[in-house]
């Protein structure tokens, strides 16, 4: 089983492939696994919902390679076009020629088309996928005059962060409607410090201690901050953490700063730190 991300343009992104052998770990929170797979058997689009850095993208590439697919993962943005999906027409040394979007490869090669923050692209971007989310699983190529059926092993997925919807930036029903979903939080405590653990090699008192502190940083969500402290983060300053860096520092860096730009708000997360990991800190 494999895991294999293409190339594209540079106007979407795709995360870098692992390697062949690295092998993806995901530790469920609950029975995601066994949806993804009902609904992959059953050739059934998925929409992944979930705060930033729960483990949505983790979960895909994981199952990715547990399906045995190719994954094709965009990152969404405001000036994502349907072209930008689909494709487009290019001029070359040998005149003009049509080049395949990522949607439309994985349609091609019956891979998972993997749409992260869907709800960031611009709207009339989700019309192409339409015809993909309901019985017909057809994707129409206008421009070259082409309808392709989309094989067996094909599978659109698509994720995003509920607390960042808003008037502007919100699904239509009559798209959210065509997949089945999942909701993501962050994982229970003892799951994370296992998680933190495995993944960062530190010891079970240190991931105790900033799964403590994560939970303490959570319960300010929607007071001083737009977002919790992810297990993203969590990993990141257990990292900094194992490679020496002293705790406070460490995690000034991973757990502070990227939350926010407020320079009352950051005083106040450091007096968190530093409450939570008391004088070990």
């Amino acid at each position: 089983m494999f895991v294999q991300e293409a190339q594209m343009s540079a106007a979407t992104a795709l995360t870098a492939p692992p390697a062949p052998d690295a092998g993806i770990h995901y530790q469920p929170q609950g029975r995601e696994v066994a949806l993804f797979e009902h609904a992959y058997h059953n050739r059934l689009p998925i929409m992944i919902k979930g705060p930033t850095g729960c483990g949505k993208t983790r979960l895909v590439r994981y199952m990715a390679e547990r399906l045995g697919r190719p994954l094709y993962t965009v990152a969404c943005h405001d000036d994502l076009t349907a072209a930008d999906l689909v494709g487009r027409h290019l001029i070359g040394d040998s005149g003009t020629f049509w080049s395949d979007g990522p949607l439309t490869r994985a349609v091609r090669e019956g891979a998972i088309c993997y749409l992260d923050e869907v709800v960031e692209a611009r709207k009339d971007t989700t019309v192409v996928l339409h015809p993909l989310t309901d019985d017909r699983r057809i994707l129409i190529l206008e421009r070259t005059g082409e309808t392709l059926e989309a094989p067996p092993g094909f599978m659109l997925v698509v994720s995003y962060n509920p607390g960042y919807q808003n008037l502007l930036k919100g699904m239509k029903p009559s798209t959210r409607q065509r997949f089945v979903a999942l909701s993501l939080g962050f994982p229970h405590p003892e799951l994370e410090i296992a998680i933190l653990m495995r993944e960062t090699a530190i010891d079970a008192a240190l991931a105790k201690r900033l799964v403590v502190l994560a939970c303490a940083l959570r319960t300010l969500k929607d007071h001083d901050l737009d977002e919790g402290a992810s297990t993203r983060l969590l990993v990141y300053a257990a990292t900094l953490i194992r490679s020496g860096m002293p705790i406070l520092d460490a995690c000034h860096a991973a757990l502070v700063e990227p939350l926010t730009d407020d320079a009352e708000t950051i005083a106040a997360l450091r007096e968190v730190i530093q409450a939570s990991l008391g004088g070990q800190a």
